[in-house]
This record gives structure tokens, C-alpha cells and sequence, in this order.
């Protein structure tokens, strides 16, 4: 089967043998010839003047059959691509540039947050609220449980300090009689005047007038019970020395005291005397309320009769304040300066 060429004019086409031509049209259309009206049965030409003629399908025939559009022509293509050409290096056009989606990390974060539900961001500035509050509070705690023990650490060391310089220049501190030379003074209140010493616990601590927690205890020294709780001191011929320090936090000079024994010592050392307790009893748990503890025959003590003796107090259990743990001493050694450190401070 050959394709059929178009009629040219002044010129007749040759005859064939077949008596049906197809013909391809450009693309999508497939024609197919009539025969010659002219032609016989057997459907040959009738001769050399026959002409094809050709007839278009119904267009029922075209129902559902898919046509693609022809694309742009070579003309147009070039065109095209010129076009792009001279366009290179061009900023876009003023409607171009607001049309353009927003691009770049911070623009898709700016899209999906604008398109969360109300619900999905509620809950996620909930858990970032959470998670701020738990730094906070790991701050806080760092800052109680270590940087208060630093800065206690600091103030004790530079009063101890203090104190020890002031007796190496034959200043005791405090305010005496002039009148009396044996007087061994008053001292005000947060006023150092003595440094204690627990050695089985490796503590050097100094000791200051009072009890106020800002003042005194919270600078990591050992306070002494004044005012409606007024104590003795060491010098005096008798009485009960009472001291309170904290036992967590702030330089938590009395945080082990639990772990002191019958028999164990205890130094209090002033500008011109050694004096050296002996651990003789606790109370494991009291209420704050029992001010009887710290008497001058503190009750629950053992002791009977007056004497010299020393009482230490602080909190427990540790890190609470709801009760108050107690140790009583009495003195077993008074020893001038003079004559050196006590035995309890050379390890004997």
C-alpha cells in the first residue's frame, strides 16, 4: 500500500491497482480513500482521468478518540529562546517579586508555625515552660547545695583569719573594764571572739556572737546562744557554752556532728586559752521548742550538778529543719596558749 499523493494541478494521477488508499494525516488523523464512483465492480479505476477522492469521517467517528495538541513550532521555539536570552539578568518584575513564596529556613519554620493548630502550640509553649522552670530549679538547687557552701567557706576562712591575726597582735576584741584587768569582755552581736575545733571531723570553724541566721550562721560560723537564750562562755567557772551551726548549706560547719562518739573532742580555742571538751551524751531528735537543752545543767544531758560544759546544736534530718539533733561535752582541759596546742589538736 502506498500513500497517496495530493492532485496537482494540470496533471492526473496514475492509475493503481488497489481500489482503497490509506492516507496518514500529520499527527493524529488516519484517512481512508472512497473508491471512484466511476470504477467498476471489482472496484479498479476506470482509467488514467479517474481522480481520488477523498471524504472526512463522520465526526461521530472522533468521539473519545484523544488528540494532543501540536506543540509550538520551530518559528516559535527560537523565538522563545531568544527571548530568555535578552532576559537574562533581569530583576523580576515589582508583581513577580510578591507572588514569589517565601524561601530559606526561617520562612518554612514561619509557615508551619502559622499553619499549627491552637492546640499543638499551646502544648508547646507548655513544654517550654517546663523545661524553663527545670533549669531554674537546677539552679537553684546548684546554688544552695554548692555555691552557698563557697561563698560560706570564703566568709569563715577570712573571719578565722581576722581573729588569729587580731590575737598574734595581743587584741582579744570586745569591750572591757578598764578598771578590771581580769575582765574578759563582751562582744556584740556577729562579732567573732573564738574558733572551734572538732578534729575527728576535720573542722575549723570561727565562733561569733549570736545566732541570727543572716548575720552569723548563713557566713558558715558557729553561732553562740545570747539574749533570752543566753549562755556561758568557756571562761566562765561554770555554765554551759551552747553553740548552733548549720548542718546542710552555707559552710554546714556542723553537718557530721551526728557521727561524733563518747569520748571524742572538742576544742574551743580563744586569744589566750585552749579549751577542750569530751563528747559525754545526744539527743538524736528534739524539738526546737526544748530551749531546756542548752540550761546551765542542760536537761537530758546526764549531767547533775553544775559544771563547764558545751552544747552543740543544728538541724536534722538532713536538708529539713523540723527538729533539733543535740550533743553535750564537758570540759576535761583548759590550757593556756602559752604552753602550745592541746594534745586533741597534735592527733595524741
Amino acid at each position: 500500500m502506498t500513500a497517496v499523493r495530493p492532485e496537482s494541478r494540470g496533471a492526473q494521477p496514475e492509475p493503481e491497482d488497489e481500489s482503497s488508499y490509506s492516507v496518514y494525516v500529520e499527527d493524529t488523523m488516519r484517512l481512508r480513500a472512497l473508491p471512484d464512483p466511476a470504477a467498476g465492480a471489482s472496484g479498479t479505476p476506470a482509467g488514467p482521468d479517474d481522480t481520488l477522492q477523498l471524504r472526512l469521517p463522520e465526526p461521530s467517528l472522533w468521539a473519545g478518540v484523544p488528540v494532543e495538541p501540536a506543540g509550538p513550532g520551530r518559528a516559535e521555539r527560537r523565538r522563545a529562546a531568544r527571548g530568555q536570552g535578552r532576559g537574562r539578568g533581569r530583576h523580576p518584575e515589582p508583581e513577580e517579586a510578591a507572588v514569589r513564596p517565601v524561601a530559606g529556613r526561617h520562612g518554612r519554620r514561619a509557615a508551619a508555625a502559622a499553619a499549627e493548630p491552637l492546640g499543638v502550640k499551646l502544648v508547646r509553649a507548655a513544654g517550654e515552660l517546663c523545661v524553663t522552670l527545670g533549669v531554674l530549679l537546677l539552679l537553684f538547687v546548684s546554688y544552695q547545695l554548692w555555691w552557698t557552701n563557697v561563698r560560706a567557706h570564703q566568709a569563715a576562712d577570712g573571719a578565722t583569719n581576722r581573729l588569729e591575726e587580731q590575737w598574734s597582735k595581743g587584741n582579744a576584741g570586745g569591750t572591757r573594764d578598764p578598771d578590771d584587768p581580769r575582765d574578759p569582755g563582751t562582744f556584740a552581736p556577729g562579732e567573732g571572739f573564738a574558733v572551734i575545733w572538732i578534729p575527728k571531723l576535720d573542722v575549723k570553724a570561727p565562733i561569733a556572737e549570736g545566732t541570727d541566721k543572716h548575720s552569723v550562721l548563713d557566713k558558715g560560723e558557729v553561732g553562740h546562744y545570747t539574749g533570752e537564750l543566753q549562755s556561758a562562755m568557756p571562761w566562765d567557772k561554770t555554765g554551759n557554752f551552747a553553740l548552733a551551726a548549720h548542718r546542710n548549706t552555707h559552710g554546714e560547719p556542723f553537718r557530721y556532728i551526728n557521727r561524733l562518739a563518747v569520748g571524742d573532742k572538742v576544742v574551743v580555742e580563744t586569744a589566750e586559752t585552749y579549751y577542750t571538751y569530751e563528747i559525754t551524751s545526744a539527743l538524736p531528735q528534739t524539738p526546737p521548742s526544748n530551749v531546756s537543752v542548752i540550761q546551765p545543767i542542760p536537761v537530758g544531758s546526764g549531767f547533775t550538778k553544775p559544771g563547764r560544759y558545751i552544747t552543740l546544736t543544728t538541724c536534722t534530718p538532713e536538708f529539713h529543719s523540723t527538729y533539733r539533733l543535740i550533743l553535750w561535752g564537758k570540759m576535761v582541759e583548759e590550757r593556756p596558749r602559752s604552753k602550745g596546742k592541746p594534745d586533741a589538736l597534735l592527733g595524741s
